[in-house]
């Protein structure tokens, strides 16, 4: 009786861990972490489970966006490419070194600035949504990694992309 409640055990451990990476779910990842308190093993990490990248060490600062976290492109025609730069400023009293910055998709790829940037000093994330094979409504997410608490900040873009016309008669 008790290896099948582990083993029942392991398995919704294995459930919420899987559908909390792929749902990102906090309330879910604080589940999973009670069981392992509770004395239920993790599976070990398999080469198909994605690595996080590592957060920088040392001294943490914060940051602020300025004009807000969200950008909502509108509409655009598939195949059109929205463009926003996210403006934000290091408001602690360390540098802010940004380690990573992953979009939730491959249609969406950010860039960041390498150096640090100083306490009080703004700094531009370039982020690109290529709408090409997508249509509705779309929301994208770019976690930032960087040496802050907590060391993942998330930024979104937003918007419906519209079937163009003039591409679906060519087919």
């Amino acid at each position: 009786m008790l290896q099948a409640i582990q083993k029942a055990s392991m398995i919704l451990l294995l459930s919420a861990t899987v559908f909390a990476c792929q749902n990102n779910d906090k309330k879910i990842r604080e589940e999973a972490q009670a069981a392992v308190s509770e004395g239920v093993q993790p599976i070990e990490a398999t080469a198909e489970q994605p690595q996080s990248t590592q957060v920088p060490s040392g001294p943490v600062t914060s940051i602020e966006f300025l004009g807000g976290d969200r950008h909502n492109f509108g509409k655009i025609k598939s195949g059109a490419k929205a463009r926003y730069v996210f403006k934000f400023r290091n408001t602690g009293k360390e540098p802010l070194i940004i380690a990573d910055a992953k979009a939730s998709c491959g249609c969406t790829t950010p860039s960041w600035p390498k150096e640090p940037i100083a306490p009080g000093k703004v700094g531009e994330m370039v982020v690109v949504f290529d709408s090409s094979g997508k249509f509705g409504g779309q929301s994208k997410r770019v976690t930032i990694v960087a040496n802050t608490n907590p060391p993942e900040t998330y930024c979104y873009m937003e918007g419906e992309v519209e079937e163009d016309p003039a591409a679906a008669k060519q087919q």
